[in-house]
């Protein structure tokens, strides 16, 4: 055996502590395993495999793609719900300032990603870290982070799943034997052990594209499904447009729960610095240029989506719209069934782009912390653990209105609404009482305002979903 010089040999520091040659063959051979296990590490650039870093080399309309297919997902679904709760007046008013206040603090973010020379802030949270400090900037984004991203997976398994057997229920018309929830949520739930391997954001963009495709498409039938089904020629009772909660509790949870379903419509923050990552930069042509003209263009589509099917969903069907708007819709039967599809291959690529910012940081994890070695066999294992564990909890709790507004104000609301408007007055200092100061105050509160009311009406309506409810059903 050829022995390492550079490696020290235990010190004798007085007489009697002599060690024996099997215990300084023993410490020899772990620190020849340490030195092994550190030089596999350098070998591999953590960068260059970890998914959010691994690809720069994505144009401006895979920013397009992906921030559509972030934003225009289960949420659009439950905006006529969410103005059944509120009313026209205060929905219009709640998701016409929604739509301003976060692409306000999108361009904040997008505007931040390079703010400092020669540096790249990929994550939120590294964004955090440098405003808040290293430990301090870690505890503030990484848990709402992953709250976000994690619950919006979970949403999106009962989304995915609510939406086949919707259309298995209208292409079978009662000729089919009744199949549980639960096993659709699985069905979905599979197709996701397969794409998860996928090694980074650029290698799904066409998963993207086609889900950004089937957002505009799905939402458009919703719209004007809901109109036909609104036409004079149509048969049904009279439209009622007053809130739909009978009592005053129900009145004020109700909206609560709406605002938190109107805050999770608007996720795309949570993935914004993360997608500018891929983008390529130079000092001449920085990334927030081309990340800009993607988020305009996703933006035009989320307006085009959200208001054409809040509004005609509202329009068409009052307080008795269901919390998901495709499954209140049954005529023209093909139509929505073709819809409910959409949906499937929608929040396909929709889960998936939640899922990259989570597997960065399980595999960061994994790799520095727990020394274990980047490869297949952890991205397969850690992957798979994530997908399965969304899954169970998504056939265990399927409450799409409860989980929109619990979620919607306890995690979205700080990182979509307030945290980066906080960030930008610590980095970027605007004069006190200036217009960019009162703004950015004023978004705080609000921000904060659903933050601590939304969850309560979320969790409420979780308990009433949950007293008729059969595990497993």
């Amino acid at each position: 055996m050829e022995v390492d010089r550079s490696i020290e040999l235990p010190v004798v520091e007085q007489e009697g502590t002599m060690p024996s040659e099997l215990d300084i063959m023993e410490e020899y051979v772990e620190t020849v395993k340490e030195r092994e296990s550190e030089a596999k590490l350098k070998d591999v650039n953590l960068d260059d495999w970890l998914p959010i870093t691994s690809s720069r080399t994505a144009k401006w309309y895979y920013s397009a793609f992906h921030n559509v297919t972030a934003m225009v997902g289960a949420g659009v679904l439950g905006l006529p719900f969410a103005m059944s709760h509120l009313g026209w007046g205060p929905g219009v008013a709640v998701i016409a300032s929604s739509f301003g206040i976060t692409l306000y603090t999108l361009w904040q973010m997008v505007e931040m990603h390079e703010m400092v020379p020669g540096k790249r802030f990929d994550r939120y949270h590294e964004l955090g870290q440098h405003a808040f400090g290293k430990k301090l900037g870690l505890w503030i984004i990484v848990p709402q982070q992953l709250v976000v991203d994690v619950g919006t997976d979970i949403v999106y398994m009962v989304t995915g799943g609510q939406s086949l057997k919707k259309f298995h229920d209208l292409v079978c018309n009662g000729r089919c034997k009744d199949i549980r929830l639960t096993y659709f949520i699985m069905i979905f739930g599979s197709v996701h052990f397969f794409l998860s391997q996928m090694p980074n954001f650029n290698s799904i963009s066409g998963v993207s594209a086609a889900a950004a495709v089937m957002s505009i498409c799905y939402s458009m039938v919703a719209f004007f499904a809901s109109v036909l089904h609104k036409h004079p020629a149509a048969v049904g009772a009279a439209v009622d447009y007053g809130l739909k909660a009978a009592t005053t509790a129900g009145h004020v949870f109700g909206a609560l729960n709406a605002l938190g379903a109107v805050a999770f419509a608007f996720a795309g923050h949570n993935v914004v610095l993360e997608i500018q990552a891929t983008i390529p930069s130079t000092p001449e042509q920085p990334s927030k240029k081309p990340m800009w003209r993607g988020v305009l263009v996703a933006y035009a589509v989320v307006a085009l989506c959200y208001f054409s099917v809040a509004f005609g969903g509202y329009y068409a069907f009052g307080n008795s719209v269901d919390p998901n708007i495709l499954i209140t819709l049954d005529k023209p039967r093909w139509l929505i069934a073709l819809a409910n599809l959409m949906v499937v291959v929608h929040v396909i690529g929709s889960y998936q782009v939640f899922a990259m910012p989570v597997f960065d940081m399980m595999e960061t994890v994994l790799v520095k912390k727990l020394k274990f070695n980047p490869g297949l066999p952890l991205r397969l294992t850690a992957r798979s653990a994530y997908v399965a564990l969304t899954m169970l909890v998504g056939m265990t709790f399927p409450f799409f209105d409860g989980l929109l507004g619990f979620f919607g104000g306890f995690a979205f609301a700080p990182t979509t609404y307030f945290l980066p408007c906080i960030i930008w007055l610590m980095l970027r200092k605007p004069a006190r009482y200036s217009v960019t100061w009162f703004l950015n105050w004023i978004f705080i509160a609000i921000g904060v305002a659903l933050m601590l009311l939304s969850p309560i009406g979320g969790l409420r309506q979780i308990i009433l979903d949950a007293k008729t409810f059969k595990f497993y059903s």
